[in-house]
């Protein structure tokens, strides 16, 4: 299993409903076993700067590369790109369910 986790900030609090409707169009990708956009809760005393979490599950990497070139993935990317600040992404392999 692969999981996908990438982390966004949207510098300007009037865009955070746009950023999150724009990547929600992942979650309706079927190339993921499982996908969350999810607001971060910003419990950690340490770091507050990430606002939106996109968390994915997949299968293998060819399930991965299927996600990232669906459509609606680059749909997502022309929505969401323009509004938000930083995008830290991460993609590691597991054993773990």
């Amino acid at each position: 299993m692969i999981r996908h986790i990438v982390f966004f900030s949207v510098p300007d609090p009037a865009n955070m409903d746009a950023v999150m409707s724009g990547l929600q169009i992942l979650e309706s990708i079927e190339h993921a076993d499982k996908l969350e956009v999810i607001r971060n809760s910003k419990v950690d005393p340490w770091s507050d700067e990430i606002d939106i979490v996109v968390y994915g599950e997949f299968r293998d990497a060819d399930a991965l590369a299927a996600y990232k070139a669906h459509p609606k993935y680059q749909e997502s990317i022309s929505l969401v790109r323009h509004l938000r600040g930083l995008r830290i992404s991460a993609d590691f392999e597991t054993k773990n369910p």
